[in-house]
């Protein structure tokens, strides 16, 4: 059975500003609620998740990622959209897929995941 994740949240201070820039990054859809926003991703199924230890600072953080089809493509989307990628996309070791971290327009820091194929 597992304990999926079936609810994120992004903190904010505007929330019109954060709402707008994930729908049009990811095409997900927003519902105005009484705290901000509820988000819809379109997707049927959850997530994987891992415990890492990078090594090296930060050691305590939390990230989630978002997958998507071109990591390449979605780190421009999210730089015009007022993003900014820190690292990567660079590929993950083994040919698993490539990855970006990068922070939102309010600060925030998260990932984006392209799978590849067989990986």
């Amino acid at each position: 059975m597992g304990n999926p994740v079936v609810r994120f949240e992004i903190g904010c201070k505007n929330s019109e500003k954060t709402a707008a820039f994930y729908e049009n990054v990811f095409d997900w859809k927003t519902t105005k609620s009484p705290t901000g926003a509820d988000i819809d991703t379109g997707a049927d199924d959850g997530l994987n998740g891992a415990i890492t230890a990078l090594g090296h600072e930060p050691h305590q953080y939390v990230m989630f990622y978002m997958q998507v089809e071109n990591a390449d493509a979605a780190a421009e989307k999210i730089k015009a959209e007022g993003g900014d990628v820190f690292i990567g996309p660079i590929d993950i070791p083994g040919g698993k897929g490539r990855f970006a971290w990068f922070k939102d327009p309010e600060g925030n820091t998260l990932g984006i995941y392209q799978s590849r194929a067989g990986a």
